[in-house]
């Protein structure tokens, strides 16, 4: 195992990650967002929370505030004329397909660092339903059974200010099988969430809902912000 040092580096050529060391020992944490390049607000609220000099207060806290810069630059789902990065794990470090390449530097993180949280920041067009499937908006979503407690904890916690009832968040159990978040809890045994915020709000509503989720899930893992 060999931690990367505190600070900012390269996951990838183009893929900036920063390391953060709380003051205290604690739990790892591992944030992401821009897997899909059209699914903004996530990117915004992490390159917000680094801007605003938020830090951990316990344990090790890694963000990844764009994951797939290609995509994002064209805010398109995938890169143009590329692979959905969200489906391409655990990854092939030989692979032709740079995705594939990506995502198998991305597990190789994961494995140093053995978070005890993975959170990967996404959005969707579809306000959940539990009706309509698939729909996401508004929910923490994730794809081994039992729901993890953290999260519905988060989503309670969420849900206790009134409100407009549009903003109500849930858990979600919906597994597949090749997600990168599924395929990290399979390999690692953590916790893993992707946050769906619904793209019927505008963008700073969005932006402003990924940084208290972001807030929410570190809190409830004993690494915080400050």
């Amino acid at each position: 195992m060999s931690l990367r040092p505190e600070g900012i580096s390269l996951l990838w050529p183009t893929v900036p990650l920063y390391v953060m060391e709380g003051p205290v020992p604690g739990p790892t944490a591992l944030i992401q967002a821009g897997i899909h390049g059209d699914e903004i607000a996530g990117v915004h609220a992490l390159q917000e929370l680094l801007e605003e000099g938020r830090r951990p207060a316990a344990g090790r806290l890694l963000v990844v505030p764009v994951m797939n810069p290609a995509a994002y630059r064209a805010r398109t789902r995938t890169a143009p004329g590329g692979l959905d990065l969200n489906r391409c794990f655990p990854g092939d470090p030989d692979a032709e397909a740079p995705e594939s390449r990506l995502a198998a530097a991305f597990m190789a993180l994961v494995r140093d660092e053995a978070p005890a949280l993975v959170a990967t920041l996404h959005e969707s067009k579809e306000r959940y339903d539990p009706e309509v499937t698939p729909s996401f908006g508004q929910t923490l979503v994730y794809g081994v059974e039992p729901c993890p407690g953290l999260l519905a904890s988060v989503v309670d916690g969420l849900n206790e200010a009134p409100g407009d009832a549009a903003e109500r968040w849930e858990t979600l159990y919906y597994p597949v099988a090749t997600s990168s978040t599924e395929v990290i809890v399979d390999a690692m045994g953590c916790i893993g969430t992707c946050v769906e915020t619904w793209m019927g709000f505008d963008e700073p509503r969005r932006i402003a809902m990924h940084k208290e989720v972001v807030q929410r899930l570190l809190d409830g893992i004993g690494v915080g912000l400050v």
